[in-house]
């Protein structure tokens, strides 16, 4: 580092010391903010799994004091006069600042709110600005951090999309175990207990010079890298040793240029899903098994369990880089691929992923690997996928039907055990396996008759409906709308209330407006239909909005008696299925459960655990 000629500083530091009353700018070439879910759900999971670790239910306050610190990595700043910006660190950063922003408003009521507004803003002059200072950021911050949603313009910069797509998946992401007593004792130790490393430097020269050095000349050396690093110096030198290291570069740069940190995630989720055995028990002082492990050091992990998953010669460790991972890695890009819309197609065996993806079911990647052999034919890994891919969905579908947590932290336990379970088998044992694990469930769609719409629940419950709409829209012979209904294009679709919210025109029904707002909120009276639908339609008495609901998706259509006269696909799709459409000219209370027993009926058609065992004969 000898071209880095100014002082520089290197200092562990809090949460609380590197945000509370700070300010720092980003230059315009860095500013946006490409964090996903995925990313956003290992920093929730990897923070509440290791507070969890030190809480108890008998501590203190106090108590966090003398809990163990947690590194979170390092940040790189250049301080330029009085302000800092950072050069790196600032995905960290904002995600950090959501999950804070998210935090305080999780606090609001309660009589011992930790006080975390200085980590998110400060004030100066009777002006907010927050922590990370980006204009085109500011209404959007304003707006989570004042009312917890915020509605992004279409004209908003992809980064602004991307803020409100990663807080809106807080509080699904974030353990009910924490939610209650222990949630003060999370913060104090999230701002007082965690720590980053932030490297200062006194020009942009100098702060680059830093960056380039630690990520580039191999002074940071990545848990891939010393994993690399291992297998290449375990097998024979020259040819092979050449071979397997370009194999590997190759692979993990085809990854990373489809996600960010995509190779490192991937090294973790084919660890996990073919050689963890055990993970750490859910109690105070529970030890980090192999799971657990694989996730935080899995180049060490690997060392120490080499010879337990056959590492045992030379050719082993060639054999392990240039059969395995090649094989692996290119199921991982399949499965990345089949994640985005650009893939989607609604015959497509892989489509349940994107389905599994859209609910922020991070947790299938290791799923889907483990049931997979290098020796698989391309149609046995295709069954593979599909299988595993619909019984994540109808498992999603039914825990959110009766209002289950889906969240990485709530699941993981679970899924470990089903991903052992799984692991190598062939087609028809797996659909076997799978589908009575789902038949041991004792909450189905049956079990839940009153699903209604609340603020956490309302994006879940737009792909839900999504699902349901696209599923008739494509029995009845028309092409699928999912990645339409789920906003993938440009049309902005929203979950719409049938009833008008005026308690006055059901006072016949209802002797309080709160008893009818619940039963308003029901999802017999919801529908998908675009925002300007919506903005033209909203106020209007239902059988003003009847006529005009005939020209949107089958669903809304279904309520105009035309759709019976005129959709002869639609119609016929009524008679195979046997499912009880009807249309109303009215719209009572008794019709919004009528019309929500008919949405569960479908439900049980679209996730349906005998299609499995479909699965094993064809690739539809």
């Amino acid at each position: 580092m000898s071209d880095i000629d100014r002082s520089i500083d290197g200092v562990a530091k809090t949460i609380a010391e590197v945000l509370e009353k700070k300010k720092y700018s980003i230059d315009y070439y860095q500013r946006e903010y490409k964090w996903e879910s995925k990313q956003m759900a290992e920093l929730v999971a990897d923070l509440t799994s290791k507070f969890l670790e030190l809480h108890g239910p008998d501590h203190a306050r106090r108590d966090v004091a003398k809990y163990r610190g947690y590194y979170l990595g390092s940040i790189i700043v250049s301080q330029k006069g009085s302000q800092p910006f950072i050069v790196d660190g600032q995905q960290r950063l904002t995600s950090l600042t959501l999950l804070l922003t998210y935090l305080r408003r999780l606090q609001h009521g309660r009589e011992d709110v930790v006080d975390i507004d200085q980590l998110i803003f400060s004030e100066k002059f009777g002006e907010k600005s927050f922590n990370l200072d980006v204009p085109d950021r500011k209404d959007c911050m304003e707006s989570l951090f004042e009312r917890g949603e915020y509605e992004s313009p279409a004209d908003a910069p992809e980064s602004v999309h991307t803020l409100v797509g990663r807080y809106t998946e807080l509080d699904r992401l974030f353990p009910d175990e924490i939610k209650g007593s222990a949630l003060p004792f999370f913060i104090d130790w999230l701002k007082d207990r965690v720590q980053l490393v932030q490297i200062t430097a006194y020009t942009d020269d100098d702060a680059y010079a830093i960056f380039e050095t630690m990520n580039d000349r191999g002074l940071k050396l990545t848990p891939s890298d010393m994993l690399k690093g291992y297998l290449l110096a375990n097998m024979e030198g020259g040819k092979p040793r050449t071979e397997a290291n370009e194999l590997w570069r190759k692979r993990l740069r085809t990854l990373d240029e489809r996600a960010d940190d995509a190779s490192s995630d991937f090294l973790k989720t084919w660890l996990r899903s073919q050689y963890s055995t055990k993970i750490r028990e859910r109690r105070k002082g529970a030890r980090p098994e192999d799971w657990d492990r694989i996730g935080t050091e899995f180049h060490r992990w690997l060392r120490g369990a080499h010879e337990r998953i056959g590492l045992t010669s030379r050719e082993n460790f060639y054999q392990f880089v240039a059969r395995d991972l090649n094989f692996y890695s290119y199921q991982y890009e399949r499965i990345l691929e089949a994640s985005s819309s650009r893939a989607f197609h609604s015959g497509s065996p892989l489509r349940y992923i994107r389905y599994n993806a859209d609910m922020g079911f991070t947790l299938q990647d290791q799923l889907l690997l483990a049931p997979l052999r290098v020796e698989d034919s391309q149609k046995t890994i295709d069954q593979k996928l599909e299988i595993v891919g619909r019984f994540a969905d109808i498992l999603l579908a039914w825990r959110i039907w009766n209002f289950r947590a889906t969240a990485y932290s709530t699941m993981q336990y679970a899924m470990f055990n089903v991903m052992r379970d799984i692991r190598g088998l062939g087609v028809d044992d797996l659909a076997k396996v799978l589908r009575e694990y789902l038949l041991k469930i004792d909450e189905d769609f049956d079990s839940n008759d009153d699903l209604y719409v609340h603020q956490q629940n309302r994006g879940q419950l737009h792909r839900i409906l999504a699902r349901i709409t696209d599923y008739i829209t494509v029995e009845s012979g028309q092409a699928s709308l999912y990645i339409e209904l789920t906003n993938g294009e440009d049309v902005k679709y929203e979950v719409e209330h049938i009833w008008a919210d005026h308690y006055e025109r059901h006072t016949s029904e209802f002797s309080h407006e709160a008893d009818f707002a619940r039963h308003r909120n029901r999802i017999g009276d919801l529908l998908l239909l675009p925002k300007q639908f919506n903005a033209s339609y909203r106020d209007d008495p239902y059988e003003q909005k009847l006529p005009h609901y005939y020209g949107q998706n089958i669903l809304a259509a279904s309520l105009n008696t035309l759709s019976y006269q005129k959709s002869p696909g639609f119609v016929s799709f009524i008679e195979s299925s046997g499912l009880p459409f009807k249309a109303y000219e009215e719209f009572k209370a008794a019709d919004v459960i009528e019309r929500g027993n008919l949405y569960r009926e479908i439900a049980k058609k679209v996730w349906n655990p005998d299609d499995l065992l479909a699965a094993t004969n064809d690739n539809g």
